[in-house]
């Protein structure tokens, strides 16, 4: 399905250039590359400016690539050390990069495995004191691939952490390595719930579930804008919407949600519902 990667960071993100460097000791002597004949393969392009401004990013160089990988830091209030996994795009305004209502297209397939990956490996590894976690869909950029951020978080001392950047390097080449597509994944997005989706992490983690992107509750209510773009913006076809039955606000808006999809002929499912 995807054959080409492209590894995207700001050289001015410390956390982004924790994860090439490590990464960049497990990729192939470039002189050698031609004489692997077959499975995928990844590339670097490293930007002098923050990589969530769609104006920074090279897009002719994109577009040669099949799937492109953010590696980039995480900063939150309250300072908590996280490896995180999310899709570009903005629900609503756009106050850090991309543009207003427009989100990017993205694999549920491989957010998953990468989700997998990271959890297992974080678990191997015993980095016992960071939270692995999936977040909504925010901040920029808007590239017309499919594409996906991992982070650290959330202070200078994590970005710099080489043992997180290593977790990090070596989840995304093992996942560049084995992703196959599994047909008899189901297909969904997430709506509601709060920005580090406790819900969506369960489901993404241990069911036959795959989720592309996420509609947290500060960006409701749901528009129809919404649901196209949510639909439209994942590769694979969309077998239901998964909601956070209590992170979806009071009955009104949960009603609301539900005549929506329906009349959009999206099926639906609590998060509740969804075996684990």
């Amino acid at each position: 399905m995807f054959k080409k990667f492209l590894i995207i960071a700001s050289k001015k993100d410390k956390a982004g250039v924790n994860i090439t460097t490590q990464l960049s000791q497990f990729r192939p002597n470039p002189l050698l590359v031609g004489l692997k004949k077959e499975g995928a393969s990844f590339d670097f392009h490293l930007i002098d400016e923050d990589i969530i401004q769609t104006e920074n990013i090279d897009m002719s160089k994109i577009s040669r690539y099949d799937f492109i990988i953010f590696a980039s830091k995480h900063v939150s209030e309250k300072k908590d050390k996280t490896l995180s996994i999310h899709s570009p795009g903005n629900w609503n305004n756009a106050e850090y990069g991309g543009e207003p209502e427009r989100i990017c297209p993205t694999s549920a397939l491989f957010a998953k495995e990468l989700f997998e990956n990271l959890n297992a490996r974080s678990e191997k590894m015993k980095l016992k004191d960071y939270k692995v976690t999936l977040e909504a869909t925010h901040h920029g950029p808007l590239i017309n691939k499919p594409c996906l951020f991992i982070e650290i978080g959330s202070t200078a001392n994590e970005w710099r952490d080489n043992r997180a950047g290593f977790i990090v390097a070596k989840t995304i080449l093992h996942t560049i390595e084995t992703f196959k597509e599994n047909k008899f994944r189901e297909i969904a997005f997430g709506i509601g719930g709060p920005h580090y989706c406790p819900g969506f992490n369960k489901i993404q983690k241990k069911s036959n579930v795959a989720i592309s992107h996420v509609i947290p509750q500060y960006a409701l209510p749901l528009t129809e804008k919404m649901i196209k773009e949510a639909t439209e913006k994942t590769l694979e076809d969309v077998d239901f919407a998964i909601i956070d039955w209590k992170g979806c606000g009071k009955a009104e808006q949960r009603n609301q949600i539900i005549e929506l999809l329906e009349k959009n002929y999206i099926e639906w499912k609590k998060a509740s519902e969804i075996k684990k």
